[in-house]
């Protein structure tokens, strides 16, 4: 079985859900039949609407990154590409909250803290938790997240930028760097306090995310919540080439505005630039995927202004999906870039 960013061998080991199948059908009816319809309405709101992410939950789609033998979907990583595909071309807004949860469910499955996984992994996988990740932090310029520790726990200082789902989330999977250079991963109650502030960030698209900037000023987290600790090299290593699943978000957009194009050889052109882009995300690695990453976002961005150019005047409104896909094209050429991501796209967008 091929592996993928959410599928490790772990400590239980992984297996493939038997009814994946119906897990992904299932996700298509939900994107085509209430995302797709709610898209617009979700992009005027200030969040995301709980009971779009109660459905996901219902229909088992938070346990898309946890081993089946803790009640997750053991997807393999070609069906988990699909499901975040599918979802992103329901609504991105939905889908980008959504996505947060699975890096801390991964994290969680391969923390060697047994403990800490029989309390949290389980509630995780069936969305009875909801996650979200605050690992910016750790590359903020010379200003790096910070953890101390201390009796009974940990002490969080500095600022974690584009955090996603406040308000949605109650959990948020931290990451700060301690004084010898190790990088603490720690799973942090997302509430408000006097230790941890919270400033909301106005966005051009997906503003229902609900993304801030968290600021930590000795906020102190238990010590039974600490999910690992990795060299930062290790981490930094890891981070470099940025992740593959995220480019599925941009294929979603792209696909959804090739079925938004009327039958001719202007669809049946992006339509195949949206399966080499697709093909080469599923078959990428760390060398290849900052390459494949920015091909799905090019070619996001190709379709939206395809679909603009044809739906012509009324793509200006507010009111049609043209618009609203087109913002969301920009927002993925720039959402979780790296360099490598960054120089390859702008290649890409100089030299057509």
């Amino acid at each position: 079985m091929q592996k993928g960013p959410f599928l490790t061998s772990g400590r239980k080991g992984w297996r493939v859900a038997e009814d994946s199948g119906q897990v992904l059908a299932r996700a298509r009816v939900i994107a085509d039949e209430v995302l797709f319809p709610a898209a617009s309405g979700v992009d005027r709101a200030d969040r995301v609407p709980a009971t779009l992410l109660d459905l996901l939950a219902d229909a088992g789609c938070y346990g898309m990154a946890a081993p089946a033998d803790a009640g997750g979907l053991g997807l393999s990583w070609p069906e988990a590409a699909a499901l975040v595909e599918t979802l992103a071309d329901g609504c991105l807004t939905t889908a980008f909250v959504w996505l947060q949860h699975h890096s801390p469910v991964r994290a969680v499955a391969d923390s060697p803290h047994p403990e800490l996984r029989d309390r949290w992994l389980a509630p995780l996988a069936r969305g009875e938790r909801r996650a979200g990740i605050a690992l910016a932090g750790l590359r903020v310029p010379d200003a790096p997240m910070r953890v101390t520790p201390v009796d009974g726990g940990y002490l969080l200082d500095g600022r974690a930028p584009w955090v996603t789902g406040w308000g949605m989330i109650d959990t948020l999977y931290t990451a700060a760097l301690d004084a010898s250079g190790d990088v603490h991963f720690l799973l942090v109650d997302a509430v408000a306090s006097a230790t941890l502030q919270v400033r909301p960030l106005e966005l051009v698209a997906v503003r229902a995310s609900a993304t801030c900037d968290v600021h930590f000023e000795r906020h102190f987290v238990p010590a039974d919540r600490l999910v690992d600790v990795v060299p930062y090299a290790d981490w930094s290593r890891a981070d470099s080439s940025g992740s593959a699943t995220n480019g599925f978000l941009a294929i979603g957009v792209a696909a959804r505005c090739v079925r938004l194009l009327p039958p001719g050889a202007v669809a049946e052109t992006l339509s195949a630039q949206v399966d080499a882009a697709r093909g080469g995300l599923l078959g990428a690695d760390s060398a290849s995927n900052p390459a494949a990453r920015a091909e799905a976002s090019a070619v996001a961005a190709r379709a939206a202004a395809a679909l603009a150019v044809q739906t012509g005047a009324r793509a200006v409104l507010l009111e049609h999906d043209a618009q609203r896909l087109a913002r969301e094209s920009v927002f993925l050429l720039v959402f979780g870039n790296r360099p490598a991501i960054r120089d390859a796209l702008l290649t890409r967008l100089t030299h057509p």
